[in-house]
């Protein structure tokens, strides 16, 4: 049994934590919540860090897990599971990138569906990030971030593909920064949604804010959310389904997909906002898509050295393209209508 004293000792002297502690329960702090016992007992570790390795399941009590607010008994044996703390930094990984733009200032790149941009707290293999260690190495990337965020400015959602801006120096970074806050630079998406939206044009602009009961999501439901602006135009009706094109004014976290989800109109595929995971057209069932319907088609922005302006342009995935057409067919739309909806976007 490791006591508070030599834990904290471990600490100071650098030691590897992981592992496994026990400790027992005396009649001194009988009566204790757990989560209070073993913040008092381990050094260095605060109560919210406690708490999730109570919810993660590394903390027993005589072999069960109990909550948080468990009150200890004399004589009870609590086993705690310390996992390593991940190293620093994100190590490189040999990634294929889709790069639309680059100079020694900035890059612009076309994320694939499916990849994280940054690893989280804990280690996430095949990250943007790792991607772009590998392609500018440690010294190409701005460092403004953070060793977790080397070079990251803004992001595009796991499930989400498209355009996005790099920064490549600090100086870069920063005005990049400054850019975003101040609302000049210019992101287009184009998505394709559940429902009819009224009309050829529109503003959706709620505020967005946690959910409270689900905290991987986010909301249009709760007053004191961020303000939240999202402009969008009608591309193409198909059937009782919307293909748009979306222009963010702000950058909250889900925007799209939480403004078109609170007007009814899920991203297709998007099955944590309300889309379901298969979709039906008429008497034909789709075969999953596997990712949303949701692609940042373009990027512009002033470049932080020249002062020029700058476009680029991510073209639609083969598998979103495809995936449009079939849907075409299904509602049985005009060819030439699905060819003059995509145009600009291939």
């Amino acid at each position: 049994m490791r006591g508070q004293s030599n834990m904290h000792e471990a600490f100071e002297a650098g030691e590897d934590l992981s592992g496994n502690d026990a400790f027992e329960v005396g009649e001194e702090t009988a009566g204790q919540r757990l989560d209070r016992f073993l913040a008092d007992h381990i050094g260095d570790i605060s109560r919210t860090h406690v708490q999730t390795l109570i919810d993660e399941g590394r903390v027993l009590v005589n072999g069960l897990a109990k909550k948080p607010s468990y009150r200890l008994e004399a004589g009870e044996t609590i086993t705690v599971e310390i996992p390593a703390p991940p190293l620093p930094g994100v190590p490189a990984e040999n990634i294929r990138l889709d790069i639309l733009y680059e100079d020694e200032d900035v890059a612009v790149v076309n994320k694939p569906a499916g990849m994280i941009v940054h690893p989280g707290a804990g280690v996430d293999p095949g990250t943007l990030v790792a991607a772009l260690l590998y392609r500018f190495g440690d010294k190409g990337l701005s460092t403004v971030g953070g060793p977790l965020r080397s070079g990251i400015v803004h992001r595009i959602d796991k499930g989400t593909s498209g355009a996005l801006l790099i920064a490549r120096t600090d100086m870069a970074h920063l005005k990049l920064v400054e850019d975003f806050r101040e609302r000049r630079i210019e992101k287009t998406y184009v998505a394709l949604l559940h429902g009819k939206l009224k009309g050829e044009s529109g503003r959706i602009e709620l505020p967005i804010a946690r959910d409270l009961r689900r905290r991987s999501r986010m909301t249009a439901r709760r007053r004191e959310g961020r303000q939240a602006r999202t402009d969008w135009r009608m591309r193409l009706r198909l059937g009782s389904f919307s293909f748009i094109e979306a222009g963010l004014h702000t950058g909250r976290t889900h925007q799209i997909r939480v403004h078109f989800s609170a007007m009814g109109c899920p991203v297709v595929g998007d099955t944590v906002y309300g889309a379901p995971r298969q979709e039906k057209v008429g008497n034909e069932t789709l075969p999953v898509l596997e990712r949303n319907f949701l692609h940042a088609a373009r990027i512009a922005f002033m470049h932080p050295r020249s002062g020029k302006r700058m476009e680029c342009r991510a073209p639609l995935p083969p598998e979103l393209v495809a995936y449009i057409e079939r849907f075409g067919r299904a509602t049985s739309a005009e060819l030439g209508a699905i060819d003059a909806a995509l145009r600009g976007f291939l």
